[in-house]
């Protein structure tokens, strides 16, 4: 039976879907402020470090290519269940984990589950959206999707700090405060009306497939290329942000650690918001510019003869909001340019290259530092591939006018 337009249990689905979308996001960065004392408990580099940070993002890009697309074949309902359980699995071996094996698989398990909710609960906000709310824009399904994703990192990584400075067990509680909040939202979703049944007989399994839009492959390459390095970024920044308050900037408190990712993701969902009416060419030249002004105060706070903590945190709210605004416009940009039928396939592309930028680059970077390269050395070299990969971006996306998206 066809749902009544604007039904009251669509209404509420929608924010039940916006509550878990931003909880398991915000799981996925509680780590995050805590590699110090894993460091302390386990003994081991900065590199490992990375490769932990690397082997999340491994998880998210084999959900997204594997199962990413499932809840179009399977259903949104079901696909985010199974999401939701495989992240509150990945919060109980964090919670009982010992050991360096405990930790990279409860980071593996994370990102599949991310992987699979980034697109299941977008595609799912978006169906809810336009029963509960027929005459609202779509824009606003899309809005509410980035905010949770983007707010979501900064909520679990400003909690985790937080918590692990302030109560008993700081390796625990924070993990067991969200996995509450998995359970609290997994019986929300139980009562949630499915938008998109599966045919009967089901069809075939099949991966995801990627899309490259024949229309115009320059821009969209260019939108892969600045995604990658916006995520790049920022996965730098928080994979190492406190190796640098710690080593370089002499601030130990994992509070200060919690709230300056926090603040590099809060930006990003300002950045999202105060950018909504913008055209995409706009949104993408701010996004740039605030990536490459935020790098450099980032890379002039730790080389000052007295190394400078507001500057450091002022580049990471840049790096940050230069990233809402490049993952916005870029998603525009291939949504623009992408035949109706295709876009899904399409974005898959963009959202390969965040994770790609998301892991890669800090890998490189630990192993620098394994190889006694100085934080300082490292952050200047990576920030100048960052700014001749913004530029080299910049060439295919700035140089002609990008429809503006609906809103």
């Amino acid at each position: 039976m066809t749902p009544a337009l604007g039904s009251r249990p669509h209404r509420r689905a929608f924010w039940v879907v916006a509550f878990v979308f931003l909880a398991v996001m915000a799981l996925g960065t509680v780590p995050s402020p805590l590699y110090g004392l894993y460091r302390d408990r386990d003994g081991f580099s900065p590199l490992v470090v990375t490769v932990i940070y690397a082997v999340y993002a491994v998880g998210v890009i084999g959900a997204l290519l594997l199962a990413g697309h499932l809840s179009d074949l399977y259903g949104r309902r079901r696909l985010l269940l199974i999401a939701l359980g495989i992240a509150i699995a990945s919060a109980v071996v964090f919670v009982a984990s010992q050991s360096l094996a405990g930790l990279l698989t409860a980071r593996f398990v994370s990102g599949i589950s991310i992987g699979i909710v980034a697109s299941t609960a977008t595609a799912y906000l978006a169906d809810l959206h336009a029963i509960a709310w027929p005459q609202a824009a779509a824009a606003r399904a899309q809005l509410t999707a980035s905010v949770a994703n983007v707010g979501g990192l900064g909520v679990g990584a400003l909690a985790a700090g937080l918590l692990a400075e302030w109560v008993a067990y700081p390796l625990t509680v924070p993990y067991l405060v969200f996995l509450g909040a998995l359970i609290l939202g997994a019986i929300g979703v139980v009562f949630a009306p499915e938008t998109r049944e599966s045919p009967k007989p089901g069809p075939r399994y099949r991966p995801q497939r990627l899309s490259v839009p024949h229309a115009d492959r320059s821009r969209y390459f260019g939108a892969a290329l600045s995604t990658f390095m916006a995520f790049a970024s920022t996965g730098l920044f928080a994979g190492l942000a406190g190796l640098f308050l710690v080593d370089e900037l002499h601030h130990p408190s994992l509070a200060l650690i919690g709230g300056t990712l926090g603040a590099m993701f809060g930006a990003g969902v300002a950045a999202q918001f105060l950018t909504a009416t913008w055209s995409i060419t706009r949104e993408l030249a701010a996004g740039m510019a605030a990536i490459v002004i935020g790098i450099g105060l980032a890379v002039l706070a730790v080389w000052l003869r007295s190394p400078s903590l507001g500057l450091f945190i002022a580049g990471g709210a840049l790096i940050g909001a230069g990233s809402g605004a490049i993952l916005k416009g870029a998603v525009g940009t291939v949504m623009s340019i992408s035949r109706p039928e295709r876009v899904a396939e399409s974005l898959t592309g963009v959202f390969l290259s965040a994770y790609v930028g998301i892991s890669m680059p800090v890998v490189g970077a630990g192993i620098a530092l394994a190889r006694n390269v100085s934080p300082k050395v490292t952050l200047l070299g990576f920030a100048t591939a960052v700014t001749a990969g913004i530029a080299a971006s910049a060439v295919r996306l700035l140089g002609r006018s990008t429809p503006q998206p609906a809103h």
